[in-house]
């Protein structure tokens, strides 16, 4: 394989692992979106469920004098306890989230280090092989101008 063959399939793995590092950048960002939703569903689920008030607030009269039935405040206490529950299964998930999210972080970083040590390798190539280029157009500089010196002593 001659020193551009070499350049150009690594100029095609270092495109190739831009395109990965580029995916994997995208996934990252949808990945934020979904741990901002369910950051934003825990606290409104939290919001809500403290917000409902003392399950026993319901208990007591009515504006009319008469007493609230206790039932509705068995209700005020079983909504709040279906709102916490649903936040705490909320809470889990965004923590599972979270967790592949890390994971997915430690896959662009290593992707994006494959691509900058590629990169790197690359860059290397192409400057040998620009350095032989040079010392191959100086030599052939260098005999012409001794045959033109020749030439010019010979005649």
């Amino acid at each position: 394989m001659t020193k551009k063959n070499t350049i150009d399939s690594l100029g095609t793995l270092v495109r190739l692992r831009s395109t990965e590092v580029e995916r994997l950048q995208a996934d990252m960002a949808k990945q934020e979106a979904v741990r901002a939703r369910y950051q934003a569903s825990v606290d409104k689920l939290t919001a809500l469920a403290e917000g409902s008030g003392a399950s026993g607030a319901q208990v007591g009269t009515s504006a009319g004098g008469r007493p609230l039935s206790p039932l509705l405040a068995m209700n005020c206490g079983d909504y709040k306890q279906a709102v916490f529950a649903l936040a705490d299964v909320h809470r889990t998930d965004l923590h599972l989230h979270e967790a592949n999210m890390a994971v997915s972080q430690r896959n662009l970083a290593q992707a994006w280090t494959r691509r900058e040590l590629l990169g790197k390798v690359l860059e290397k190539h192409e400057t040998a092989f620009a350095h032989a280029q040079e010392r191959g157009q100086r030599k052939r500089e260098d005999d012409i101008a001794t045959q033109s010196w020749l030439a010019g002593r010979a005649g």
